[in-house]
This record gives C-alpha cells, sequence and structure tokens, in this order.
C-alpha cells in the first residue's frame, strides 16, 4: 500500500522510531494520527512538521484498553478515515535475569509490548476492512526471534508479536488488508530512557561498542517494506546478521549475543 494520501496511526510517535517514522511518513504525502502516552514529547514531534494539517496527536497509553478503543473515532474525526495502523510503541525491561525481574516489571513490558499491540489490531482492524485497501504493520524485535539475556521478557513479548502478526496475516489474506512484521535490530533511540531502565555498559565492553541503525533509517526502511507489502522486513544490518546466524546454528547464535551482552548483567 503506498501511504501517499493515507492516513496511517503511528503509536510511540513522541520520539525515537515513531517520531520518525511520523516525518517520514508526512514527507511521503500522507497523513498521521500520532500517538503517545507522553504529551510533552508528541507535542515536539508536531512542532517539527511543517503542514500541521496532515498530522492529529493524540495522547494515549496503548495499555489502556479503554484509551485505545476510543482512538478510532478520534482518528476518523480528525481525517475523515484511518488506512493503516503502524504499532510501534514498545519498552525493554531492566538488565536483570528472569529470576531477579519482578512482577510488576514483567506485566509492564507485557501490557505495553503485547496486549498495546492486541489493543489497537482490534480497535482498528474492523475500520482498516471498510477501505479500498490498508495495512498493519506490527513492529516486533531482533530479540523477538532469538534471546537476548538480561531481556527475557521483553524477547517473549515481541515472539509473541511476532507470531500475532504472521497468524493476521494468514486470517487476512483473502482481504484487503496486508500485514507486515518489523524486526528491528539495534536502533539509535532512547527506548532505555522511555522505559526507565538505566543502562551501563563497562567501558569497552561488547555491549558498549553494538553498532545501531539510526531512527530515520530504520524508518525508510519500514515504510518501504510496507509499500511493498513484505511480510517480514529486518531493520538494520544487525538484525538480518542474526536473523542468518540464528537460522544456521540456534546455539551459536544464542552463544554469541551472550558474549556480547554479558557485560550489561549484574554478576
Amino acid at each position: 500500500m503506498k501511504v501517499a494520501d493515507k492516513v496511517i496511526v503511528v503509536t510511540g510517535a513522541g520520539s525515537g522510531m515513531g517520531r520518525a517514522l511520523t516525518l517520514k511518513l508526512i514527507e511521503m504525502g500522507a497523513r498521521v494520527a500520532a500517538v503517545d502516552l507522553n504529551e510533552t514529547t508528541l507535542k515536539e514531534t508536531a512542532g517539527l512538521v511543517a503542514d500541521a494539517s496532515r498530522l492529529s496527536t493524540h495522547v494515549a497509553s496503548v495499555s489502556d484498553r479503554a484509551a485505545v478503543e476510543a482512538l478510532p473515532e478520534a482518528v476518523i474525526a480528525a481525517h475523515g478515515a484511518v488506512d493503516g495502523i503502524i504499532n510501534n510503541a514498545g519498552i525493554i525491561q531492566p538488565f536483570v535475569r528472569f529470576n531477579d525481574l519482578p512482577y510488576d516489571k514483567i506485566e509492564r513490558v507485557i501490557n505495553v509490548n503485547l496486549y498495546g499491540v492486541m489493543y489497537m489490531t482490534k480497535a482498528f482492524l474492523p475500520h482498516l476492512l471498510k477501505r479500498p485497501e490498508a495495512h498493519i504493520v506490527n513492529v516486533s524485535s531482533m530479540g523477538g526471534f532469538f534471546p537476548v539475556p538480561g531481556q527475557s521478557v521483553y524477547g517473549a513479548s515481541k515472539a509473541a508479536v511476532k507470531l500475532l502478526t504472521e497468524a493476521l496475516y494468514s486470517e487476512l489474506l483473502d482481504s484487503n488488508v496486508r500485514v507486515t512484521a518489523i524486526f528491528p535490530g539495534a536502533i539509535a533511540t532512547n527506548i532505555s530512557q522511555n522505559s526507565g531502565v538505566n543502562i551501563q555498559a563497562p567501558a569497552g565492553s561488547e555491549a558498549r561498542s553494538f553498532p545501531t541503525t539510526p531512527a530515520d533509517k530504520a524508518a525508510e526502511i519500514i515504510i518501504s517494506g510496507m509499500e511493498r507489502d513484505k511480510f517480514q522486513v529486518y531493520a538494520g544490518r544487525d538484525a538480518s546478521m542474526m536473523n542468518l546466524l540464528y537460522r544456521l546454528s540456534p546455539r551459536r547464535a544464542t552463544r554469541f549475543m551472550y558474549g556480547k551482552m554479558k557485560s550489561l548483567l549484574p554478576a
């Protein structure tokens, strides 16, 4: 689905990849309903948009079912229709082993990363099915197809997003709605800050030297995949590399990532 003249909802639009997606979509001629929990950063995103008529902002948490269920009406009131959603909002967990992760942190990650995607999809899908063409883009993660130590629950939530998205793709094959799963690698965003996670990698550690992809580049890759109705999109060379390595040898990929990330884990 070409994005020009379409209305696209972007969650997590207040910063990082969500902001980059919002700005790129508008640059390409789309209208965007930008959703974020943080009103301040959402206003900052709006301040970067030259044509304010192409943007509406909606302060809501994707983990709040009632708030999400109110969004379609608000988006349609602002733009007249809705043609696509990009479920980008997500958080990571503190870098601790599963045994040391409190239940409140577990529930928060699952509520945002998994239930947020389900709430958004359930709320908007009936409206998308009424459009001549429409698209659902769900952002999983590189950590959704192989394990990252210290991110066990984050990875589990993103693996669930992967399978949910692929099932939606199958269920909607005979409809007007296309579905794409996104697997970003390490993207240069402030997700740690937004997640309330303080990451301090020791100087010289493997984690500190891990390469990242700029958010604007990731946004270009995601939108290109959306426009080409791709089944899966890997954003970043690291995501593509780790996908190949994991397919060749899951154990080797797991040990490799442990070597990269072990410095972040408490002793």
